[in-house]
């Protein structure tokens, strides 16, 4: 799950609602768990260490899709959901924002007493991962933002933020323990943020003699440094256009969320019952949850399923939420128990969604699918930080 990348991310202020925070630590909870039973504790890391990944968990649980505010939301819903339920996961958040970051270390050292796993150690780590960033790497950008999620078998992945005031812009840095073989020489699985041209980077591999003789800074350029990533460039504008996501992938999740089509495979039929706007949410959920790296290079799509808080793409189905959060929930207790078969249910829509899509002519007219979600979104419990969504009748259309 390594990926190297980098991303545009707007400075957007205002935070986050009660109701809004709430759900997306509920739904947290058995997202994360899905994926510790199916695929394990150090594959889960390596995802938060993947910006597009990260970038698609924030959207789909209706966070606003291009936001800084995404990496706020994730990481304070994770600590939140996570935390009271380590021991048994073996997962531990540990960190946060301003004032709260400084307190990494003695969290570390905490976790360190509970597990048995060196916490004098991964408090270096947390120490080093923050002077990198914040020192080394000289790109204008203030860090502000400091989390460290570790596992009791002493896996780890760091999530930083840093932002630059000038330019009303965030950059998001990710670290894995697995892929660092040195704190001074590219140690980074990601750093997300604008180009900013030529930047300060004394952990590049090219930065060796300059490590040695600090006095001596020299600049790296951007081609040498930033060789072989990929670039996730998220866009400034607010409302989600077509070219901001693969229509073709979305399309042929709204088609399997069609409770006809549903109906039609054996192998969904536990999913009965559940509404066909609720299994459009479902279904890319259980894409963050299974989904293969190269699904997340449209982290906007994944906003189709629970909105925004904003209202874009359109307001937060709430009722909706609800229902995903319960029927994952109770997917996740019964697979607990050893019976898994809801768990292979909601599997299986990522499965599907992707076999349809092969063949898949998606509708140009997405204009009219925004509109139609604004429209109905009454019907579902639209709510934004202005309120609940109306009726709209013809006059107001």
């Amino acid at each position: 799950m390594k990926r190297t990348g980098s991303a545009d991310l707007a400075l957007m202020g205002g935070s986050i609602p009660y109701w809004l925070f709430e759900r997306m630590t509920k739904l947290s909870l058995p997202i994360v768990e899905s994926i510790l039973l199916e695929y394990g504790k150090q594959e889960f890391l390596k995802r938060l260490s993947d910006p597009f990944w990260f970038q698609s968990f924030g959207s789909v649980i209706g966070m606003d899709w291009n936001s800084s505010g995404v990496t706020t939301a994730v990481m304070s819903a994770l600590k939140k959901s996570l935390n009271p339920h380590s021991k048994a996961l073996g997962i531990y958040v540990c960190g946060g924002k301003g004032k709260d970051s400084l307190q990494t270390p003695n969290e570390l050292l905490a976790v360190g007493d509970k597990t048995g796993i060196n916490g004098n150690e991964l408090a270096k780590y947390s120490r080093l991962t923050a002077k990198v960033d914040s020192t080394a790497i000289q790109d204008g950008f203030q860090v502000y933002l400091h989390y460290f999620v570790v596992s009791d078998n002493a896996d780890w992945s760091v999530i930083q933020q840093g932002m630059h005031p000038e330019t009303s812009k965030a950059r998001r840095y990710h670290w894995n323990s697995a892929s660092i073989q040195s704190f001074v020489e590219e140690p980074h699985t990601a750093i997300c943020g604008d180009f900013q041209g030529e930047i300060l980077n004394l952990v590049d591999k090219q930065a060796k003699p300059t490590q040695s003789a600090i006095l001596a800074i020299a600049k790296e350029a951007p081609e040498k440094m930033l060789e072989e990533i990929k670039h996730l460039t998220m866009p400034s504008h607010h409302d989600i256009k077509a070219k901001d996501l693969d229509l073709k992938r979305l399309g042929s999740i709204l088609w399997l969320a069609q409770e006809t089509e549903t109906q039609n495979f054996e192998d969904l039929l536990l999913l009965k019952g559940l509404g066909p706007r609720t299994l459009q949410s479902l279904t890319l959920v259980s894409e963050v949850i299974h989904g293969t790296p190269s699904r997340f290079t449209d982290p906007a799509r994944f906003a189709f399923a629970h909105g925004g808080k904003s209202g874009r793409p359109f307001p937060v189905p709430t009722k909706v939420y609800d229902e995903t959060i319960e029927t994952l929930k109770i997917s996740v207790e019964k697979a607990k128990l050893g019976d898994s078969d809801k768990q292979t249910a909601i599997k299986k829509l990522t499965q599907l969604a992707q076999q349809a899509e092969e063949n898949f002519t998606p509708n140009d007219n997405f204009a009219a699918l925004l509109q139609k979600e604004k429209e109905d979104a009454w019907k579902y419990g639209g709510r934004t930080i202005d309120g609940y969504s109306k009726e709209q009748h013809d006059s107001q259309l």
